[in-house]
């Protein structure tokens, strides 16, 4: 969260007891007796003081449950602004899943030295970079407890909340030969500011960028990477004012293009507190993100306290009661021991995939039948297309000279889909489309687009370019003689 939000909101609350509960939980971080990397924890929340040379003037807290073993994973955790590593400790219910299933978590705080409010600085890009700053920092904690523990280094996990939300984001494009998945609530995408006068803009509007352009930062904070990407899980509240909702649909956008996969989920469903999952199933059927959206929550991380299974963490200022998030993250990340991910119907994936015909706009597949498949869903480059009740399913309007990849998943009585098939690719025939990228003035010249009240748009699909100047630039795909269409996502 930006740090003049946060000002606005303590201006708006300073004479609510809200206010007077937040300055208690800040009191809960008092000096600890400080252990050293070497000294194990033994179910004790405490303070490391050297863990390498802290480039971003943080500081390491942790909490590991008595007798951790060998190979356990280890999650790091980030507080919001106003917060702190203690306040994070006591209320987030993150300790509650170290005892039970068996990890380590690491605490960074930062401080009002760093920024008036506490806020990790998602927005500076001289500190939220690969080996910069507060980054290389968290880095940093990451060996240092991994040393300490004897951590599994394939299980390796990192979330946090509002600006430690964006932080969070960051640190997964930074570094995603260190975390394996990661947890972003009520937080921003990777990379979306780069100043602080910018992130004002990312919490409160859309960016207005393509699923390919949101990849792209993620991509670029760690150029030449080849390695498997983390699995995400994001977390947004329907009434949060402070990090509007757009945020959790272009945290969406952005990690899925990086997986590679469409913006349609392969499963949804309902779970306790108002809350709706959408899983999004990488090409082997496996979730690689997760988007849980919480009907009336405002800003803050979503807790349920209580006792039952699912439940976690207790109430406070940004801390919410309705759904254990805590809980949920665990479990898509696998750390119950189940593998992690939710949603699909378990029914296999189908077998003998097969591409039937092509046309210059068509493609038409066969497969073979699955036991216990009401039906089919089909799906091309990620994203479903249709449904067939039968094996079998022709697919149209496409772009002559293309080609498509597609998969099928089976899907039960109840609806749910199950393990999408291996993808395959179909080639349609004819001359492949072009592409033309420019900006609108210089679209409406070609005959490409027109303009109209000060706006442009694509002759034939009469798509919404924005506004007729300069300083828009767009790609647009000649899909037939004087038809074209918005293609900034890829010809």
């Amino acid at each position: 969260m930006h740090a003049s939000t946060v000002r606005r909101i303590f201006r708006r609350t300073a004479a609510t007891t809200a206010l007077g509960a937040l300055a208690a939980g800040l009191g809960l971080v008092t000096p600890l007796a400080p252990a050293t990397p070497a000294a194990a924890a033994s179910g004790t929340f405490q303070q490391v003081t050297s863990f390498g040379s802290n480039p971003g003037n943080l500081a390491m807290y942790e909490y590991a449950p008595a007798n951790l073993p060998a190979d356990a994973p280890l999650v790091v955790a980030l507080h919001g602004c106003t917060q702190s590593a203690s306040d994070y400790h006591t209320h987030s219910g993150w300790q509650k899943f170290a005892d039970e299933w068996g990890f380590a978590v690491v605490y960074p705080q930062t401080s009002t030295a760093n920024n008036s409010l506490s806020c990790f600085s998602w927005f500076d890009s001289a500190k939220d970079t690969r080996d910069k700053g507060e980054a290389a920092s968290a880095r940093q904690m990451v060996d240092t407890a991994v040393a300490q523990y004897g951590s599994d280094r394939g299980r390796v996990f990192v979330t946090g909340l509002s600006a430690g939300g964006g932080m969070t984001a960051d640190l997964l494009a930074d570094y995603p030969d260190v975390f394996a998945a990661g947890a972003v609530d009520s937080g921003l995408p990777a990379q979306c500011a780069t100043t602080q006068s910018a992130a004002s803009g990312c919490q409160y509007s859309s960016q207005n960028l393509t699923p390919q352009q949101w990849g792209d930062e993620v991509r670029n904070a760690y150029p030449g990477y080849t390695g498997s990407w983390p699995r995400v899980a994001i977390w947004q509240g329907t009434s949060d004012t402070t990090v509007t909702p757009v945020n959790g649909t272009e945290l969406r956008d952005q990690w899925t293009d990086v997986w590679g996969i469409g913006q349609t989920a392969s499963s949804t469903r309902a779970v306790t507190g108002g809350t709706t999952e959408s899983i999004y199933d990488d090409s082997s059927g496996k979730p690689a993100v997760a988007l849980f959206s919480v009907s009336g929550m405002t800003h803050g991380l979503a807790v349920n306290p209580g006792s039952g299974a699912d439940q976690c963490g207790s109430a406070g200022t940004y801390y919410l009661t309705s759904i254990c998030s805590s809980y949920y993250t665990a479990k898509f990340w696998g750390l119950d021991g189940s593998g992690g991910g939710s949603g699909s119907s378990g029914l296999p994936a189908p077998t003998g995939v097969t591409v039937t015909g092509t046309t210059d706009t068509g493609a038409s597949l066969s497969w073979t039948a699955v036991a216990g498949a009401a039906s089919y869903d089909v799906y091309r480059d990620g994203t479903k297309t249709g449904s067939a009740t039968g094996t079998s399913y022709t697919d149209t309007g496409l772009s002559p000279g293309t080609s498509y990849r597609y998969s099928v998943a089976a899907v039960s009585s109840t609806g749910a889909a199950g393990t999408p098939s291996t993808p395959v690719t179909a080639t349609t025939t004819g001359a492949a489309p072009r592409c033309y990228t420019g900006n609108n003035y210089t679209q409406v010249a070609a005959g490409r687009a027109h303009q109209s009240g000060g706006y442009t748009y694509a002759n034939g699909s009469d798509q919404n370019m924005g506004l007729y100047n300069v300083a828009v630039t767009h790609t647009l795909r000649e899909t037939s003689p004087g038809y074209f269409v918005l293609a900034d996502s890829g010809c």
